[in-house]
């Protein structure tokens, strides 16, 4: 059977990249970013993404584009053995959990997409926060978002990597970029704008701590979408011409740069209305809907564009993130069981439209889906996050780095000896020490222990 790839080059990248973007860099980084010392934060983050992040990227492409495969059999046939195999199912374990929440918050968006059109989320905070707390604990509504957006997801993934997957691509990601675009230059040339550029972009090393370290390695890891298999999952439909350190690059620069682009947009806004952004759902569905209200108060009008906007951006920037976390389990199932595309990809939406329902019930609207005192999403955000993505991460780096033949290794890194190989013996020391320090560090610091 003839196995998918991407058609060129310019698909590749944007699905790729898609992966990586998301919604934490548009609900995270920015605030992370202020609060930690502004350009001092992007410095050290960016720091971090050449030091761990590409790196680690690269080791998934390695993997991936080796094997040809889906992620399960690729740490097997590409140099493993079947021990190596539990560090692909973790990846496909994680992103179904993840795909699984996700679609929840990604509803939301939906929900808040529909709310901008007819002018339901303008008021005052207390309106707002109002809103927000009575829809997201609804037994009903919000479960019917997720499996919307599920099934948005299921027919781009169903259709295949270059009808599906790339095609999406080509169109969100553009668009994507439009209307960051559109709103950064909207909320720049408010009134007071200058001081949200400034707290944004003015390096304060006197905010940098340890745990500005810890935020800075935690960003530059989880943005990269690493440790869930997905870059390996892609990485699989690599032309064999493609550069993958090259590519990792290319997708580090887009994923920190829409993060960048996601501050411009946030806090000289909120600077020009006098409030302070937080992070997490509370800044997109709480805070920003009353910034926007304010902020286009003499012209109502432009404030319900903006609103628009702003949802639609987000919808995009979570659907980009769950096709690729679908694609994972589907390649998986499609392969692995010999079923169709179509069968593994409604298998696939199944199990995560389970998760989705219960993580969405567990957000108020039934008492006691909850494990060890939070809900059900937070549990799983919390369970993936801080357990399988550094461990994913990790086994992978070891095992490009150690266990895999350093032939193969360095074939990919050089396109079967047409390219240079200066990287190798970077990337060696890279994989094998750097990286699983530095996730190790991650990993201990989520769990709470340094």
């Amino acid at each position: 059977m003839q196995r998918a790839n991407f058609g060129s080059r310019l698909g590749m990248i944007l699905a790729t990249a898609g992966s990586a973007v998301g919604l934490g860099n548009i609900w995270r980084f920015p605030y992370t970013a202020g609060e930690n010392g502004g350009a001092a934060f992007i410095l050290i983050n960016l720091a971090f993404v050449f030091l761990i992040g590409v790196p680690a990227m690269v080791a998934e492409f390695v993997v991936g584009r080796s094997a040809r495969t889906n992620a399960a059999r690729a740490y097997r046939t590409s140099g493993g053995s079947s021990v190596w195999t539990v560090t692909g199912y973790i990846g496909i374990l994680a992103s179904t959990i993840i795909l699984g929440f996700y679609s929840v918050v990604a509803g939301w968006c939906l929900q808040y997409l529909y709310a901008s059109i007819v002018g339901d989320v303008t008021g005052d905070s207390a309106y707002v926060a109002r809103y927000f707390s009575e829809f997201s604990s609804k037994p009903f509504l919000p479960i019917c978002w997720a499996l919307l957006f599920l099934f948005l997801t299921h027919l781009v993934v169903r259709r295949g990597v270059r009808h599906g997957i790339e095609r999406a691509a080509k169109l969100m990601m553009p668009a994507l970029f439009v209307l960051l675009l559109i709103l950064v230059i909207a909320s720049c040339s408010l009134p007071g704008a200058s001081e949200g550029i400034t707290f944004l972009f003015h390096p304060d090393f006197s905010k940098v701590t340890t745990t500005t370290l810890f935020e800075a390695m935690g960003q530059a890891f989880f943005s990269l979408s690493l440790g869930c298999c997905c870059l390996c999952t892609y990485a699989s439909y690599f032309s064999r011409k493609e550069r993958l350190v090259r590519s990792a690059a290319q997708v580090a620069i887009i994923d920190a740069l829409v993060a960048i682009l996601a501050g411009l947009m946030i806090f000289p806004a909120a600077f020009a209305v006098g409030v302070q952004p937080d992070s997490g759902p509370s800044l997109v569905f709480i805070t920003l809907p009353n910034v926007f209200h304010q902020a286009f108060s003499s012209v109502p009008v432009v404030g319900h564009v903006i609103s628009i906007l702003f949802y639609a951006l987000l919808t995009l920037a979570a659907l980009t993130s769950t096709i690729s976390m679908h694609e994972i389990g589907t390649a998986f199932v499609h392969e692995e069981f010999k079923t169709t595309r179509g069968k593994g990809a409604w298998i696939i939406t199944g199990v995560c439209a389970v998760i989705g329902v219960l993580s969405s019930l567990s957000m108020g609207a039934v008492d006691g889906l909850t494990v060890g005192g939070k809900n059900l999403l937070d549990f799983f955000d919390d369970f993936t996050s801080q357990i399988l993505l550094p461990v994913g991460g990790m086994l992978t780096c070891l095992y490009v780095g150690w266990r895999m033949p350093k032939k193969v290794v360095r074939n990919e890194l050089t396109n079967d000896g047409t390219l240079h190989g200066r990287f190798y013996g970077i990337f060696l020391v890279a994989v094998r020490y750097v990286c699983p320090s530095f996730i190790l560090i991650i990993f201990l610091h989520q769990s709470g222990l340094i």
